[in-house]
């Protein structure tokens, strides 16, 4: 019978650490930075984000703030072909001036707009979705000569609905709704298709809800249900009137209304701009990923300095002339400017722009540190 062999004693695992005999933990592995997360000094100053070297007449703002919206395509290593960069271009062009100028003086700007509107130069057109969480209702500002143009430029529309549709825009310069009863029923639906016109009670039985999220009104899983629970052929089975509307698409929900036979003559429309639904929604979105950068930069507080913020909006590609000389060399081994969220989902949107349109519909606010500079502060 074959002895057993020996044990080697060299394979003996000994350890001569004086830590061995310790419990032995994962580093920092579920225990939240939260506790050694620093607030940022707030002085108490509150900083006004109006442009120093403009005038701060309302004419003026508007033409500046169109001015600031996107910023500029790069000429080289923009990370987009041709295509992309002609759609880009093709979006920003779609979309209406309607816009919230930032001055100093709120209330002297709400005269000044009120005198513009009576003058007949300004337009106040109704805007869903201003204010926390999407639900609040505000007014936009948009000038005469830009609707005028809009209308004028647009292909589809007869010369004589074009002349009717001025003529309501002259007979309510202060009014956001007009009467149709000067309008036939096919110059009406000429306009809806168009994007001029709208019914304020369209999309939802609330103007609070006209455009709520898709999460807070129709879910697509929602709708994929609905063939299961309602009866196959009718409205319900597919979602129900606005359904497209409602889960974030575009169109005319009034060319499928039922309603739309039965309506009264000479009922009230809205004045609309064409692609409105594409500017809020892009609106909703940027302030929606504003507020998410200040969460992931500050879980604890919601807040960060202006120039670390601006930075995660670029996508932390840098914007001074060194980087873009590199850029354009192709001497730059980061993530080019067209593959960052900024130009993949928000167009080339401008971080400026989207913050002052956080801080008007008061979903962030903007603070004096005294040491490190501006920083803004989810509310």
């Amino acid at each position: 019978m074959p002895k057993a062999a020996a044990k080697n004693p060299l394979l003996r695992r000994k350890s001569s650490s004086p830590f061995s005999s310790l419990q032995r933990t994962k580093p920092n592995v579920g225990k939240s930075s939260l506790a050694t997360e620093d607030r940022l000094d707030d002085s108490g100053l509150i900083p006004s984000l109006a442009p120093e070297d403009v005038a701060q007449d309302v004419l003026s703002l508007v033409e500046y703030v169109k001015g600031i919206a996107f910023d500029d395509i790069p000429d080289r290593a923009s990370g987009m072909n041709s295509e992309r960069i002609s759609e880009v271009l093709r979006f920003r062009r779609a979309l209406p001036s309607i816009l919230y100028a930032l001055s100093r003086s709120s209330t002297a700007t709400e005269r000044e707009i009120a005198t513009l509107v009576a003058e007949g130069k300004l337009r106040k057109i109704s805007i869903p979705g201003r204010g926390r969480g999407g639900t609040a209702v505000g007014d936009g500002v948009v000038l005469v000569s830009d609707c005028i143009a809009a209308i004028t430029a647009e292909s589809s529309i007869p010369q004589s609905v074009n002349e009717a549709y001025l003529s309501l825009l002259t007979t309510h310069p202060a009014s956001s709704t007009t009467s149709t009863t000067s309008l036939t029923a096919e110059e009406e639906r000429t306009l809806v298709i168009a994007g001029f016109l709208t019914s304020p009670g369209a999309l939802t039985s609330s103007l609070s809800d006209l455009f709520a999220p898709p999460t807070l009104a129709r879910s697509s899983s929602s709708i994929s249900a609905a063939g299961h629970i309602n009866p196959t052929g009718s409205m319900a089975a597919i979602g129900g009137a606005g359904a497209v509307h409602a889960s974030g698409g575009g169109g005319s929900m009034l060319a499928t209304s039922s309603g739309r036979l039965t309506r009264p003559p000479g009922h009230e429309m809205t004045f609309a701009l064409p692609g409105t639904g594409a500017y809020l929604k892009l609106l909703v979105a940027a302030r929606a990923h504003l507020l998410h950068l200040l969460k992931s930069l500050s879980p604890k507080y919601k807040e960060a300095t202006l120039d670390v913020l601006k930075e995660r909006w670029e996508g932390n590609v840098p914007g001074d002339a060194i980087s873009r000389l590199k850029r354009e060399r192709g001497e730059w081994g980061g993530v080019l400017p067209g593959k960052t969220k900024k130009w993949r989902e928000f167009w080339g949107l401008r971080f400026d722009y989207v913050l002052a349109e956080a801080v008007g519909s008061g979903v962030v606010e903007v603070f004096e540190t005294g040491s490190v500079g501006l920083a803004v502060r989810a509310r």
